[in-house]
Protein backbone atom coordinates (compact mmCIF):
# COMPACT_ATOMS: atom_id res chain seq x y z
CA UNK A 1 0.00 0.00 0.00
CA UNK A 2 1.38 3.45 -1.32
CA UNK A 3 0.86 5.51 2.26
CA UNK A 4 0.54 9.15 1.98
CA UNK A 5 2.23 11.68 3.69
CA UNK A 6 1.37 15.49 4.24
CA UNK A 7 3.85 17.81 5.67
CA UNK A 8 2.59 20.62 8.59
CA UNK A 9 3.83 23.47 7.29
CA UNK A 10 4.27 24.65 10.99
CA UNK A 11 7.07 21.60 10.69
CA UNK A 12 9.14 23.96 9.84
CA UNK A 13 8.98 26.31 12.35
CA UNK A 14 6.47 29.69 12.65
CA UNK A 15 9.86 31.82 12.32
CA UNK A 16 11.10 30.10 9.41
CA UNK A 17 8.00 29.70 7.37
CA UNK A 18 7.89 33.61 7.51
CA UNK A 19 11.30 33.91 6.50
CA UNK A 20 10.95 32.27 3.62
CA UNK A 21 7.88 34.28 2.32
CA UNK A 22 4.95 32.26 4.08
CA UNK A 23 3.49 29.13 3.34
CA UNK A 24 2.97 29.25 -0.20
CA UNK A 25 6.69 29.55 -0.83
CA UNK A 26 7.24 26.08 0.92
CA UNK A 27 4.86 24.39 -1.51
CA UNK A 28 7.83 23.66 -3.82
CA UNK A 29 10.06 22.15 -0.89
CA UNK A 30 7.39 20.01 0.25
CA UNK A 31 6.99 18.76 -3.43
CA UNK A 32 10.43 18.18 -4.08
CA UNK A 33 10.90 16.13 -0.65
CA UNK A 34 8.15 13.81 -2.33
CA UNK A 35 5.15 14.33 -0.21
CA UNK A 36 1.93 14.17 -1.06
CA UNK A 37 -0.16 17.21 0.15
CA UNK A 38 0.67 20.17 2.70
CA UNK A 39 -1.38 20.76 5.86
CA UNK A 40 -2.09 24.65 5.76
CA UNK A 41 -2.30 26.30 8.74
CA UNK A 42 -4.58 29.58 8.99
CA UNK A 43 -2.21 31.24 11.96
CA UNK A 44 0.72 31.21 9.74
CA UNK A 45 -1.14 32.61 6.94
CA UNK A 46 0.28 36.19 5.75
CA UNK A 47 -2.23 39.27 5.12
CA UNK A 48 -1.36 39.13 1.32
CA UNK A 49 -1.99 35.47 1.34
CA UNK A 50 -4.76 34.18 -0.99
CA UNK A 51 -6.22 31.02 -0.81
CA UNK A 52 -7.33 30.44 -3.91
CA UNK A 53 -3.58 31.48 -5.22
CA UNK A 54 -2.09 29.01 -2.87
CA UNK A 55 -4.83 26.24 -4.15
CA UNK A 56 -3.58 27.11 -7.82
CA UNK A 57 -0.03 26.74 -6.54
CA UNK A 58 -1.61 23.17 -4.79
CA UNK A 59 -2.68 22.09 -8.27
CA UNK A 60 0.21 22.86 -10.39
CA UNK A 61 2.47 20.63 -8.11
CA UNK A 62 -0.48 18.18 -7.89
CA UNK A 63 -0.71 18.36 -3.91
CA UNK A 64 -3.52 17.41 -1.40
CA UNK A 65 -4.60 19.83 1.20
CA UNK A 66 -5.72 20.51 4.73
CA UNK A 67 -6.34 23.04 6.37
CA UNK A 68 -5.92 23.39 10.06
CA UNK A 69 -7.87 26.45 11.85
CA UNK A 70 -6.80 27.19 15.95
CA UNK A 71 -10.24 27.28 17.18
CA UNK A 72 -12.26 24.72 19.24
CA UNK A 73 -15.49 22.89 18.22
CA UNK A 74 -17.19 23.69 21.61
CA UNK A 75 -16.19 27.10 23.10
CA UNK A 76 -17.99 28.23 26.77
CA UNK A 77 -19.36 24.69 26.97
CA UNK A 78 -21.18 25.52 23.67
CA UNK A 79 -20.73 24.31 20.26
CA UNK A 80 -18.99 26.88 17.88
CA UNK A 81 -21.45 29.70 16.14
CA UNK A 82 -22.51 28.31 13.07
CA UNK A 83 -21.15 31.50 11.39
CA UNK A 84 -17.51 30.55 12.23
CA UNK A 85 -17.95 27.61 11.32
CA UNK A 86 -19.15 28.64 7.70
CA UNK A 87 -16.28 30.88 7.34
CA UNK A 88 -13.54 28.26 8.07
CA UNK A 89 -15.58 25.83 6.00
CA UNK A 90 -15.88 27.92 2.92
CA UNK A 91 -11.91 29.10 3.66
CA UNK A 92 -11.33 25.14 3.29
CA UNK A 93 -13.38 25.15 0.27
CA UNK A 94 -11.66 27.86 -1.34
CA UNK A 95 -7.97 25.41 -0.80
CA UNK A 96 -9.96 22.45 -1.86
CA UNK A 97 -9.15 20.72 1.37
CA UNK A 98 -10.00 17.28 1.48
CA UNK A 99 -9.95 17.92 5.92
CA UNK A 100 -10.68 20.76 8.50
CA UNK A 101 -9.00 20.09 11.33
CA UNK A 102 -10.18 21.63 15.09
CA UNK A 103 -10.00 20.61 18.44
CA UNK A 104 -12.43 20.05 20.82
CA UNK A 105 -12.93 22.43 23.41
CA UNK A 106 -14.76 22.20 26.36
CA UNK A 107 -17.31 19.09 26.40
CA UNK A 108 -20.82 20.31 27.73
CA UNK A 109 -22.64 17.53 28.94
CA UNK A 110 -25.53 18.30 26.86
CA UNK A 111 -25.25 19.83 23.62
CA UNK A 112 -27.06 20.30 20.00
CA UNK A 113 -24.83 20.19 17.01
CA UNK A 114 -27.75 20.28 14.33
CA UNK A 115 -26.84 23.57 12.64
CA UNK A 116 -23.14 22.51 12.52
CA UNK A 117 -23.89 19.32 11.04
CA UNK A 118 -26.25 20.60 8.42
CA UNK A 119 -23.26 22.52 7.59
CA UNK A 120 -21.22 19.78 7.18
CA UNK A 121 -23.25 17.80 5.08
CA UNK A 122 -23.43 20.94 2.30
CA UNK A 123 -19.84 21.15 2.08
CA UNK A 124 -17.28 18.68 0.62
CA UNK A 125 -15.14 18.96 3.55
CA UNK A 126 -14.69 16.54 6.29
CA UNK A 127 -14.13 17.70 9.88
CA UNK A 128 -11.71 15.96 12.19
CA UNK A 129 -11.19 17.22 16.21
CA UNK A 130 -7.95 16.45 17.04
CA UNK A 131 -6.54 15.80 20.74
CA UNK A 132 -4.59 18.98 21.79
CA UNK A 133 -2.19 19.70 24.41
CA UNK A 134 -5.00 21.49 26.75
CA UNK A 135 -6.74 20.02 29.93
CA UNK A 136 -9.86 20.33 28.15
CA UNK A 137 -8.97 18.74 25.14
CA UNK A 138 -6.25 16.74 25.35
CA UNK A 139 -7.02 13.71 28.09
CA UNK A 140 -8.66 10.43 26.62
CA UNK A 141 -12.14 10.42 28.41
CA UNK A 142 -14.09 13.34 26.90
CA UNK A 143 -12.76 12.33 23.47
CA UNK A 144 -14.45 9.05 24.06
CA UNK A 145 -17.41 10.41 25.12
CA UNK A 146 -17.62 13.02 22.39
CA UNK A 147 -16.89 10.27 19.70
CA UNK A 148 -19.21 7.50 21.41
CA UNK A 149 -21.85 10.19 20.81
CA UNK A 150 -20.64 10.95 16.92
CA UNK A 151 -20.70 7.19 16.73
CA UNK A 152 -24.43 6.70 18.07
CA UNK A 153 -25.81 9.71 16.03
CA UNK A 154 -23.84 8.75 12.77
CA UNK A 155 -22.19 12.18 13.06
CA UNK A 156 -19.98 13.39 9.41
CA UNK A 157 -17.13 14.13 11.74
CA UNK A 158 -13.72 12.02 12.26
CA UNK A 159 -10.68 12.18 14.35
CA UNK A 160 -7.12 13.88 13.60
CA UNK A 161 -4.94 11.75 16.01
CA UNK A 162 -1.77 13.35 17.48
CA UNK A 163 0.47 10.74 18.43
CA UNK A 164 2.56 12.75 20.53
CA UNK A 165 0.02 15.65 22.01
CA UNK A 166 -1.16 13.56 24.91
CA UNK A 167 1.84 13.41 26.78
CA UNK A 168 1.30 16.99 27.40
CA UNK A 169 -1.37 15.63 29.80
CA UNK A 170 -0.08 12.76 30.64
CA UNK A 171 -2.10 10.45 28.89
CA UNK A 172 -0.83 6.81 27.11
CA UNK A 173 -0.59 7.21 23.22
CA UNK A 174 -0.35 3.35 22.51
CA UNK A 175 -3.93 3.12 24.66
CA UNK A 176 -5.52 5.99 22.75
CA UNK A 177 -4.33 4.38 19.54
CA UNK A 178 -5.75 1.45 20.41
CA UNK A 179 -9.17 2.66 21.26
CA UNK A 180 -9.32 5.55 18.92
CA UNK A 181 -7.94 3.58 15.44
CA UNK A 182 -11.72 3.11 13.65
CA UNK A 183 -12.23 7.19 14.52
CA UNK A 184 -8.95 8.22 12.78
CA UNK A 185 -8.95 9.98 9.19
CA UNK A 186 -5.56 11.79 9.78
CA UNK A 187 -2.40 11.48 11.72
CA UNK A 188 -0.10 14.08 13.21
CA UNK A 189 3.32 11.55 13.29
CA UNK A 190 5.15 13.64 16.30
CA UNK A 191 7.48 12.55 18.94
CA UNK A 192 8.30 13.91 22.53
CA UNK A 193 10.41 14.52 25.16
CA UNK A 194 11.42 15.79 28.51
CA UNK A 195 13.80 18.30 28.01
CA UNK A 196 14.32 20.65 31.31
CA UNK A 197 11.22 19.06 33.05
CA UNK A 198 9.20 20.43 30.10
CA UNK A 199 7.45 18.31 27.58
CA UNK A 200 8.96 19.21 24.00
CA UNK A 201 8.44 17.71 20.13
CA UNK A 202 11.54 16.77 18.39
CA UNK A 203 12.19 15.09 15.50
CA UNK A 204 11.74 10.78 14.78
CA UNK A 205 15.43 10.39 14.32
CA UNK A 206 16.06 12.18 17.91
CA UNK A 207 13.17 10.37 19.96
CA UNK A 208 13.31 6.83 22.11
CA UNK A 209 11.55 5.50 19.46
CA UNK A 210 8.03 4.69 21.16
CA UNK A 211 6.34 6.63 18.19
CA UNK A 212 7.05 3.36 16.26
CA UNK A 213 4.45 0.99 18.01
CA UNK A 214 1.70 4.50 18.27
CA UNK A 215 1.32 4.76 14.33
CA UNK A 216 1.63 0.86 13.87
CA UNK A 217 -1.85 0.59 16.33
CA UNK A 218 -3.13 3.35 13.47
CA UNK A 219 -4.79 2.98 10.03
CA UNK A 220 -2.31 2.80 7.34
CA UNK A 221 -4.81 3.71 4.94
CA UNK A 222 -5.01 7.41 6.23
CA UNK A 223 -3.27 10.61 5.60
CA UNK A 224 -0.11 10.59 8.35
CA UNK A 225 1.33 14.24 9.05
CA UNK A 226 4.92 15.74 9.51
CA UNK A 227 4.44 17.90 12.66
CA UNK A 228 7.80 17.46 14.22
CA UNK A 229 10.69 19.87 13.88
CA UNK A 230 12.09 19.77 10.68
CA UNK A 231 15.16 21.79 11.05
CA UNK A 232 18.18 21.58 8.43
CA UNK A 233 20.34 23.45 6.51
CA UNK A 234 19.14 21.27 3.57
CA UNK A 235 14.80 21.76 3.78
CA UNK A 236 14.26 20.14 0.72
CA UNK A 237 16.42 16.52 2.05
CA UNK A 238 15.05 16.25 5.48
CA UNK A 239 11.81 16.55 4.33
CA UNK A 240 12.34 13.51 1.45
CA UNK A 241 14.45 11.74 4.22
CA UNK A 242 11.37 11.62 6.77
CA UNK A 243 8.70 11.04 3.57
CA UNK A 244 10.50 8.07 2.50
CA UNK A 245 10.79 7.00 6.04
CA UNK A 246 6.67 7.55 6.61
CA UNK A 247 6.03 6.20 3.44
CA UNK A 248 8.30 2.54 4.46
CA UNK A 249 6.86 1.96 7.86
Amino acid sequence: MNKEVIVVTAAYGAQTVAQLGGQLALLETIKAGKADGVEIRQELLLASDKLTTINNALKAKQLTAVYSVPDTLFQNSTPISSQKMKTYLEDAKQLDARLLKLSLGELPDNYDLTEIINLLNSYPVQLVIENDQTEVGGHIQPLQRFFAEVTAKKMPIKMAFDMANWAWQGEDALSAAQYFAPLVAYIHVKACQSKAGKIVAVSLDDSDGSWKPVLQALPTNVPRGIEFPLVSDDLCAITEHYVSLLKAI
